[in-house]
């Protein structure tokens, strides 16, 4: 009888001998006849380690557990690029849809805001100056004719955001009002010879965008002049007169809604509902096959199961964070407008495409559609006499974001090189729609009567939570707590714009006058500075004038009081309030105090 043990060793014995044999022989074998020199930068390991974990492959066939790493990653990249790559589109998307909800819907009418735009209508970076026309046209069914009034600007985009014409100053009709034939993709009927500016798109969906400016805070006159001239109507549509018929226009002014793309997973259903209703080659094949490769395709439903709905949440949150951080922290060196300011621009490198040579600047595109709507080289590359300039700040001068429970200033020197008007318009961080505070406009901007002007001409802008003293008509609110940014606009430039810093500042004005008076008014938030000695030959009086009743400097200045400054004397001066912060100011010699040295802390 065989012992259990030994029986064991005769089995393994029996396994084992013929895959040493094998092993063996596999190593000692000769080389194949024809046999390459094999590089090791070619062949794949048994084991890599990787950020996704290990991976683990068998003479270069994955085991299982790779096989679902790498699939659950390269679903999870093709995510995040199809965020990157479609949320152009799915901003013309939910522009339409939240146009829709506003109670005109694609061919159905048009949207005009009859008391300007206010916060409670949610939209990327709208300007609160003019009174803004929109609509959206959906050419499924056929050309569609639409009208423009004289002395319009802005541009027709779309499906994809991309730019078709403008319509306007920088339009075609330059300025003069007409009317305009946009043709669906692949139309073979007859068109008119004559009497339209003709596009012809390459999506059924437009999106457009236009100004009429406010000529002397006349709202109501623009709006009359928009709804006398503004048609949307089919080519081919006429009412038993003969005549076009009427357009309907909706006042969107106080509406709440929404026009802002989704950054959860809604992003992909909006996505979704783009390349259904667009021709199947409406972007290149590489972008078709990206959108196909998550499950949206022309024609099929789009249904996800669990893991690969898991999956897009997870993309589109990193995509999302990513998009985000590339418009607050832009690493492009591009983006800057200048060297030492923090001015940015949205179209870097000046090219509505966002082309430099050959390259498309992938990063400056995300910026650009994560944060704006209208594309038109009139934007990009505005010119002197033409087109809009615009710039952007998320930071102060000291390079530290903008915190609502603060207060800024900036100044513009004079002559401000606006034809049409110029603005200041703040937006909230989080939506990167208008600020939501008090003030209805979220902005300052040169058509308003009451913006007070510098003795010199020049105007500065005040950016916090308070007014400064008689400051009200040049103050932005902001709000504790809330992250803003800034977007000024040079309608019409007749010069090249240069912006000097946003800087931390006192509700108070701190300057010196032609008469060599240093003077700070309103209610200051706490001032500490030191003047230098004026240059030799020079002495002035310096008053300093405060409604604040608590002074406790080494130089005591109680209010309205006076000191001489000599070319040997220095003082320091404060002025403490219950804010409970104070601004340091330096520099400037005796008859000319710089406000743009100042700089800020904490008392």
């Amino acid at each position: 009888m065989v012992k259990l043990p030994d029986l064991c060793k005769e089995i393994a014995t029996a396994i084992l001998l013929p895959l040493l044999i094998t092993t063996a022989w596999a190593q000692n074998a000769p080389p194949p006849k024809y046999s390459a020199d094999v590089p090791s930068d070619i062949t794949t390991p048994n084991s890599v380690e990787t950020r996704i974990g290990t991976l683990k492959f068998n003479n270069g066939v994955p085991d299982q557990k790779t096989i679902q790493l790498v699939y659950d990653q390269i679903d999870f990249v093709r995510g995040i690029d199809a965020f990157l790559t479609g949320m152009a589109a799915t901003s013309v998307y939910a522009l339409c849809e939240g146009f829709g909800q506003a109670g005109f819907k694609r061919n159905q009418g048009i949207g005009i805001t009859e008391d300007l735009m206010d916060a409670r209508s949610l939209f990327l970076t709208p300007n609160t100056t003019t009174v803004y026309v929109f609509l959206c046209l959906d050419l499924k069914d056929g050309p569609m004719v639409m009208q423009v009034p004289p002395g319009v600007l802005g541009p027709v985009d779309d499906a994809d955001f991309r730019w078709v014409t403008d319509v306007g100053l920088t339009g075609p009709d330059a300025g003069k009002g007409g009317k305009y034939l946009f043709v669906p993709p692949g139309y073979t009927g007859g068109l008119p010879s004559d009497g339209y500016f003709i596009a012809k798109p390459r999506t059924n969906t437009l999106l457009v965008f236009y100004r009429a400016f406010v000529k002397a805070g006349d709202i109501a006159g623009a709006v009359r002049d928009v709804k006398a001239n503004a048609a949307v109507y089919p080519l081919h549509a006429t009412t038993e007169t003969g005549e076009p018929p009427t357009t309907t226009f909706v006042n969107t002014s106080g509406l709440k809604f929404n026009t802002i793309s989704a950054n959860t997973f809604r992003f992909y259903e909006e996505l979704n509902g783009v390349v259904q209703n667009e021709p199947a080659d409406f972007v290149d094949a590489d972008t078709v096959g990206l959108f196909a490769a998550i499950g949206i395709k022309k024609g099929k439903p789009f249904a996800p199961d669990a893991r690969m709905k898991a999956i897009l949440t997870d993309a589109v949150a990193v995509a999302n964070g990513f998009a985000r951080t590339n418009l607050f922290a832009s690493r492009d060196e591009r983006a800057k407008i200048y060297t030492d300011r923090q001015w940015f621009t949205p179209f870097v490198g000046g090219s509505y495409l966002f082309l430099d040579g050959a390259e498309r600047m992938l990063d400056a595109r995300d910026m650009f559609f994560y944060y704006a709507t209208g594309i038109t080289p009139a934007m990009s590359m505005a010119r002197v006499g033409s087109g809009s300039a615009y710039a952007v700040a998320v930071q102060d001068a000291k390079s530290n974001y903008f915190d609502g429970g603060k207060t800024y200033k900036i100044t513009l020197p004079a002559p401000i090189p606006a034809k049409e008007f110029w603005s200041f318009v703040v937006y909230d961080n989080e939506t990167r729609s208008l600020l939501e505070t008090d003030q209805k406009l979220a902005g300052v901007d040169s058509t308003a009567p009451e913006l007070k002007k510098n003795p010199d001409g020049s105007v500065t802008v005040w950016f916090g939570p308070k007014a400064p003293a008689d400051q009200e008509s040049n103050w932005i609110q902001t709000m504790p707590r809330k992250g803003w940014n800034v977007l000024p606009c040079c309608c019409v430039c007749t010069v090249r714009w240069s912006l000097g810093s946003i800087r931390r500042g006192s509700p108070g004005i701190l300057s010196w006058s032609s008469s060599d008076h240093l003077a700070a008014g309103g209610p200051l938030m706490g001032w500490s500075g030191r003047a230098p000695a004026p240059p030799a030959r020079e002495a002035g009086k310096g008053h300093l004038k405060t409604r604040s009743t608590r002074c406790q400097p080494s130089l005591i200045l109680k209010s309205s009081s006076s000191v001489s400054i000599s070319a040997r004397t220095r003082f320091t001066w404060s002025v403490m309030t219950s804010v409970g912060r104070s601004c340091f100011g330096r520099g400037g010699h005796a008859g000319r105090w710089r406000p743009d040295w100042l700089t800020c802390g904490r008392a």
